[in-house]
């Protein structure tokens, strides 16, 4: 299969670099798969998982929290809020930042504050269904 170079960014640092053969992101509007030769795109992406095929034996993931996609002619970078790969992530801290925003949105003063607490709340637990958790 065609490579194209890739990277993910985050505030932190370069996270990936590198030729693949294929990105599978979760946009804001729905997960979406860029392969060589994509189309032009510029996306909002919501939190989840960012699976990277560097090669068709090795796939990396990662948990990205939001971000914006830009496929170029020249590549495809995504520009992360935070980025960490999966195998790093803790399922200690998921199930402490779950019982916080449950709590969050038990406690909410308004409609708003509590519609933003459940939209997070949900991410979490989109995420723990992903890590099979």
């Amino acid at each position: 299969m065609p490579a194209f170079h890739f990277e993910l960014v985050s505030p932190e640092r370069l996270v990936f670099s590198g030729e693949v053969e294929g990105v599978v992101v979760a946009g804001i509007e729905g997960e979406f798969t860029v392969l060589k030769d994509h189309a032009p795109l510029m996306s909002t992406l919501k939190p989840g998982v960012v699976e990277i095929s560097a090669t068709p034996a090795t796939k990396l993931r990662y948990f990205v929290r939001g971000g914006f996609a830009d496929v170029a002619p020249g590549g495809f970078t995504i520009l992360a809020e935070h980025a960490i790969p999966l195998e790093e992530f803790d399922a200690t801290k998921l199930a402490a930042d779950l019982k916080d925003l449950e709590e969050d949105v038990a406690d909410a003063a308004t409609d708003e504050a509590r519609r933003l607490a459940t939209e997070k709340r949900d991410q979490l637990l989109e995420l723990k269904a992903a890590l099979k958790i």
